[in-house]
């Protein structure tokens, strides 16, 4: 059995600041959980949950990874643009061209998201959430693909995307040049292993597939910290 894309975590300063605003957005049901943070449950076929945990470190660099959130019509994504400011976001510019028709903005921390222009053949199927967007190589992509067991649904030019065979967002990684890295990233995913599942087996298997074991987890909390063939770390928790 492979593990499941269980949460995003974000790092944020205030956690219930930055949880609301994502909820009011994405229109998620927040819930608080002693071991796991604050967490909102996905309304939709996401598929995955945000979790938010307190930080007292800086974000000073890009993120590797982005929400690419779709619009329906140009209408759409001005009244989604709008929203989002209304909520605390504000536009940023990361380099993108007046031509250029997605709308870029961050969050009331900095994290960076884009508003899709309507249209995005790409995107036509998915929802809300069209694509988790990430910085990595093409090599990572593959890891991914089968330490989630999601097929390819696209690699061409060193760029890959998957996506669950239930729907959901698209992964995407846009291969090199890879950006500049802070210590630790403020995105990063929990993958839970089945119930029923072994840890010690899926950690020996992502191991194999190219993973290398951290450790920074607490002790005690049955929880692995690994990263993928790029350095990004991610936790793997034990059968829920």
């Amino acid at each position: 059995m492979t593990s499941r894309l269980h949460a995003l975590c974000f790092d944020a300063h205030d956690p219930r600041r930055l949880a609301r605003f994502w909820a009011d957005l994405l229109g998620w049901e927040p819930t608080e959980d002693v071991d796991d943070g604050i967490v909102l449950l996905p309304g939709d076929d996401t598929g995955f949950r945000l979790r938010f945990l307190p930080t007292d470190e800086k974000k000073s660099l890009q993120n590797p990874l982005h929400f690419d959130l779709t619009s329906t019509s140009l209408e759409n994504q001005q009244e989604v643009v709008a929203k989002a400011l209304a909520l605390g976001a504000r536009h940023i510019d990361i380099g993108q061209t007046p031509e250029e028709g997605h709308v870029v903005l961050a969050d009331p921390e900095g994290n960076e998201f884009c508003v899709i222009e309507p249209g995005n053949a790409f995107l036509a199927d998915c929802g809300f959430i069209g694509a988790l967007a990430c910085d990595g190589s093409q090599e990572v992509g593959y890891f991914w693909s089968r330490a989630l067991g999601w097929p390819l649904v696209w690699d061409q030019d060193q760029e890959t995307a998957i996506r669950s065979p239930h729907g959901g967002p698209k992964v995407t990684w846009g291969g090199p040049p890879l950006m500049p890295r802070e210590d630790r990233d403020r995105l990063r995913f929990d993958l839970a292993v089945p119930t029923g599942g072994d840890q010690r087996t899926e950690i020996d298997r992502l191991l194999g597939l190219g993973a290398t074991r951290v450790d920074t987890a607490p002790s005690g909390s049955g929880r692995v910290v690994l990263a993928d063939p790029d350095g990004r770390e991610f936790r793997l928790l034990p059968p829920r």
